[in-house]
Formats: C-alpha cells, structure tokens, sequence
C-alpha cells in the first residue's frame, strides 16, 4: 500500500497538470467540479486530503478517472521515437525536408521538427492560429525568414522566435544547405 504522503503529493501534482493541461483556471474548474476554488488551491498544494467524492467531482470535471488522479509513479511519462519514426511532411525540389521529430500536447500541441533545405528552395507557411510561436535554431547555412512581407536573415548559430500567425516562409537564399531545428507552440482550442 502506497504512503499517504505520497498519494497526496501524487494528486496535487496530477490535478493541476491536468487542470492545466486542459486551460482550465481555479474559478473555471471550480464551477465545472462544484468543488471551491479554495479547495482545489489546497489539493494542488497538497495540504489537505480530499474526500473521495471530491476526487470524484474533479475527476468528472477533467474527464478522467481517480485512478488517473491518484496515479502516483514519480516523473513525467516519456516518450522515445526513433529517428525511424520521425515523419517528413515537406519534400522540396532539389530533395530538402521538413521532419515532424516529435509533438505533444502541453496543453497545445507542441512540435519539435528539423528541416533541410537546398539552395534555392523556400517554403511558405498559412498563417497559424492566433497566439502560435515559433522558435527556430539555425544549424547551418542561413535562413531568410519572410515574416509578414519583411526579410530577416537569421546566420547559423543564431535562433528567432515570431508570432507564426502572420504568413511566413522559410527559404534558404544561399548557395550551401540549409539546416535548421524549429519548435512550434500552438495554444489549446478555446
């Protein structure tokens, strides 16, 4: 049988993950459980046991079960994919790619990509969702980055990040490859 003390810990830890997870504030959680918000600034702190019916009503209120709240294996889960597993999703002319190596949603998805690209190619984003970012590390090569119809040089060795729900295009105007690592943030569907 697990100690209490490590219960508890587990619950506090979980519930606002999830809660989190989720872009449910104390008050919205609160009014979605019927538990006070007083109540759950408790639990997430782990200063109080809560009756089961309560974990219950948050449980409900998150979509999952009590055996998820009370989960308490320490440390985060994690995932391992292969470089095998990684997917391209964009193939240039002269044989760049844009690769998807990882994405999780915390709380939006969160993608982890790295990109190559030839001389001379170039590729043109939509604009994403309001409150996207994206944060790009040049590893070789330099990068034009077109954002909202301005030129940005980015050298190797230097990274940028810009609100990606203007249109923006990658394109390496260079006479070398391009290599570079980008993280994309999009915030959770309201």
């Amino acid at each position: 049988m697990p100690d209490p003390d490590l219960v508890s810990r587990a619950l506090a830890r979980n519930l606002k993950r999830l809660r989190t997870e989720r872009g449910h504030t104390l008050d919205a959680l609160a009014a979605r459980s019927g538990v006070s918000r007083g109540m759950i600034v408790q639990i997430e702190q782990g200063r109080t046991n809560p009756s089961v019916a309560t974990v219950v009503r948050l449980g409900d209120a998150l979509g999952v079960s009590i055996a998820t709240l009370l989960d308490y294996q320490e440390g985060p889960d994690v995932r391992i994919v292969p470089g095998e597993q990684a997917v391209p999703l964009w193939t240039g002319p002269s044989g760049g790619t844009g690769t998807l190596l990882h994405g999780i949603e915390a709380p939006g998805p969160l993608e982890l990509w790295e990109w190559r690209m030839e001389p001379g190619e170039e590729y043109s984003a939509e604009p994403h969702p309001a409150g996207t970012v994206e944060i790009v590390r040049v590893d070789e090569g330099e990068l034009t980055l077109v954002h909202d119809e301005r030129e940005h040089p980015v050298p190797a060795g230097s990274t940028v990040s810009f609100d990606a729900s203007f249109l923006h295009v990658y394109r390496n105007a260079g006479e070398r490859a391009l290599r570079l690592t980008m993280v994309v943030s999009v915030p959770p569907p309201r």
